[in-house]
């Protein structure tokens, strides 16, 4: 099972990284193909943390224990809150002079925007991990394959945005493998978590939702 977890957690890398890559070699999308590749990102996470978390954390809990998946559900918007908490601020990771765009609406939406998408790997990791089973593996190959496909697009818009604010390759670059290996780090603590006891795994699948 650990061999199958560590593909997993290179598929979904790899495919973020494929998207990044992209990215560098379009350095522009249009407006209108962000909007589309984001409303498919945020399509197909919705569909993975119903389809491939939430209903099956409900199927395998009693009405009366369905308070599991609402703590776990909770801890998870504590957990994003947390890491935004924590996170510094992106100016310094970008190398751009925070004096002389303090203060610019549009770099700040930017960097708000690439923050957020990084911020969510680990979660998302972690969703794909926690469904790793032996009982149960077609539910964790169809969580991993939706999560990869939805990362090649978000890698592109990671990149892209970037770049046009002046960052320059060798740093988008650098930030596009950290939120890759992040993502890993996730699928690898999802699964550990997810193997503790069967006991916390409504909760554990409703966090990572």
């Amino acid at each position: 099972m650990i061999e199958k977890v560590l593909i997993g957690a290179a598929g979904l890398g790899i495919a973020s990284l494929a998207g990044s890559f992209i990215g560098l070699l379009i350095k522009k999308i249009p407006h209108r193909w962000n909007d589309i590749f984001m409303g498919f990102c945020a399509g197909t996470m919705l569909a993975a943390a119903i389809v491939g978390l939430i209903a099956p954390a409900v199927a395998m809990t009693e009405p009366a224990g369905w308070w599991q998946i609402v703590i776990g559900v909770a801890a998870g918007v504590a957990l994003i809150s947390l890491l935004d908490y924590a996170t510094p601020h992106l100016h310094h990771l970008t190398g751009l002079d925070s004096e002389k765009h303090h203060g610019d609406m549009a770099v700040n939406r930017i960097l708000l925007f690439v923050i957020a998408i990084a911020l969510h790997k680990l979660p998302e990791g972690m969703a794909t991990g926690i469904v790793y089973d032996e009982n149960n593996l077609s539910n964790a190959y169809a969580v991993t394959i939706s999560i990869a496909l939805q990362n090649i697009p978000e890698g592109m818009v990671v990149v892209t945005p970037l770049l046009m604010i002046g960052v320059g390759y060798g740093r988008a670059l650098a930030i596009s493998i950290a939120v890759a290996l992040l993502e890993m780090l996730g699928v690898g603590l999802g699964f550990i978590l997810g193997g503790i006891s069967g006991v916390f795994l409504p909760a554990l699948l409703g966090m990572a939702g």
